[in-house]
């Protein structure tokens, strides 16, 4: 039996009809995440919506996993109203090229949504860099909030950079958004007794206490929220 002279054609032209749904696919999963990532926007000032976008477009579309963002979110209140921190990011980091090309204040931008990375040492690498800013206040949600998570050495660095020095606006902060703050104290406590009690036994002694009590202003016994 001779071969169609047509089938290579009908078989090419298939190809070329589910090529072109899976670029579609692509384009489309593209705007998704894109329009995904920008809801990090609400997780600063309206006032830095534009300097979020320009950052926004120097992180990788490629993430380390396909829902690059968690969908659980984290509010607090600013003196200019209410944002929304994401709860996990999974973004690959920018190249060093791409981070020099945003101001300071996109950078500090960019450092505060890589404190909420899904990587330890990343969320550390970050906040040390928002530390060394002069910590705008947008700024402080960020830093609160790593600090009730799992990694002791993030603690360690925030205590370093904060102890003996006027924590006042932090302070301040924290009572402004006592119920979160109430929620991260105690998950502070949870975190040294699940995986630091053997290392730190008196919770007295543990960092995490120190730095809550003295740079945050939490309260020995705190009372729950209202």
């Amino acid at each position: 039996m001779e071969k169609d002279p047509d089938a290579p054609v009908i078989s090419n032209f298939s190809r070329c009809v589910e090529m072109l749904k899976e670029s579609k696919n692509m384009l489309f999963q593209c705007t998704k995440r894109w329009n995904k990532r920008k809801k990090i926007i609400y997780g600063f000032p309206k006032e830095l919506h534009d300097d979020v976008l320009t950052v926004l477009k120097v992180i990788p579309k490629k993430a380390y996993v396909p829902k690059d963002i968690s969908y659980y979110v984290s509010t607090y209140i600013l003196s200019s109203g209410e944002i929304h921190l994401p709860g996990q990011v999974y973004f690959y980091e920018p190249t060093i090229e791409d981070m020099y090309s945003l101001t300071e204040r996109q950078q500090t931008i960019l450092h505060c949504i890589y404190s909420r990375s899904h990587d330890g040492y990343m969320r550390e690498k970050h906040i040390t860099a928002i530390l060394s800013t002069d910590l705008p206040e947008w700024t402080l949600p960020y830093i609160v909030k790593v600090c009730e998570e799992s990694v002791i050495d993030i603690l360690k660095v925030v205590y370093a950079s904060l102890e003996g020095k006027d924590t006042e606006q932090i302070k301040q902060f924290c009572a402004n958004n006592y119920e979160s703050f109430y929620q991260s104290y105690n998950r502070m406590i949870s975190y040294w007794n699940a995986f630091y009690r053997n290392d730190c036994y008196e919770y007295k002694d543990y960092i995490g206490r120190k730095l809550f009590i003295e740079c945050f202003g939490a309260k020995r016994k705190m009372k729950p929220p209202k």
